[in-house]
């Protein structure tokens, strides 16, 4: 089992920048791809980016340009650098790690944007 621990959420000025982190533990040999996702209250779960274990990325059209993925095989953490960011990030951001047919999912972290 996969166990991840999100951190680095909080409030931000519009325009400031946040760096996330997620950190796994447990069996994660078979951990391929890890992404970020967000949810306001009473929306879906949206993807926010991806990277696999290559490097290659992926963004949603709303982040794209201002956040970045990026991961430290080494500490088994992926981030999600954050900058210039809006009101309309204001969201719970989880950390997702997908393995051979197995999706883990992290507690979640809240980002407010708001001056």
């Amino acid at each position: 089992q996969v166990q991840l621990v999100e951190s680095g959420g909080g409030l931000v000025q519009p325009g400031g920048s946040l760096r996330l982190s997620c950190a796994a533990s447990g069996s994660i040999f078979s951990i391929y791809t890890m992404a970020w996702y967000r949810q306001a209250p009473g929306k879906q779960r949206a993807l926010v980016a991806y990277i696999t274990t290559g490097g290659s990325t992926n963004y949603a059209d709303s982040v794209k340009g201002r956040f970045t993925i990026s991961r430290n095989n080494a500490k088994n953490t992926v981030y999600l650098q954050m900058n210039s960011l809006k009101a309309e990030d204001t969201n719970v951001y989880y950390c997702k790690a997908s393995g051979l047919g197995t999706n883990y999912w992290g507690q979640g972290t809240q980002v407010t944007v708001s001056s």
